[in-house]
């Protein structure tokens, strides 16, 4: 599980004693692949960003096409630079929200083979073509 959280520390040298407060993390539901030794990363660094064209929007990634092997720890590495969106393949149970100016990052196993399609599910998007392709080769 991808967790997000903000902690403040303090630390009393006097004593050598340290006291934390945590603030309620907030959880992303794409979980975080365990690397195992002889697994392969490939890892895809990509931008999420509204192109405009003669007044319309079309949502984008930068990266259509990824091929990977069955077995590989797929990390993708997704900055949004302008606009609202985020990330899904639905056969992986991948899906992180992606802020904008921040990297986000969606690791797991490609453990099926096959095409399988990565889109934004805000409204609108997938159908104006922010979507690409995965596909996980023998």
């Amino acid at each position: 599980m991808l967790m997000i959280s903000g902690c403040t520390y303090e630390v009393d040298d006097s004593d050598k004693t340290v006291s934390t407060t945590e603030q309620p993390a907030e959880e992303v539901s794409t979980p975080v692949a365990e690397t195992t030794a002889d697994q392969n990363v490939k890892e895809v660094v990509m931008e999420s960003f509204t192109e405009i064209v003669d007044g319309k929007y079309f949502p984008q990634y930068s990266v259509k096409e990824v091929t990977v092997k069955k077995g590989d720890l797929v990390r993708f590495k997704i900055t949004a630079k302008s606009g609202m969106h985020n990330f899904k393949i639905d056969e992986f149970d991948a899906f992180a929200e992606t802020p904008l100016n921040e990297e986000t990052v969606v690791e797991f196993t490609a453990d099926k083979v096959g095409e399988f399609v990565y889109y934004c599910t805000k409204p609108g998007h997938r159908q104006n073509g922010h979507w690409g392709t995965l596909k996980v080769v023998e």
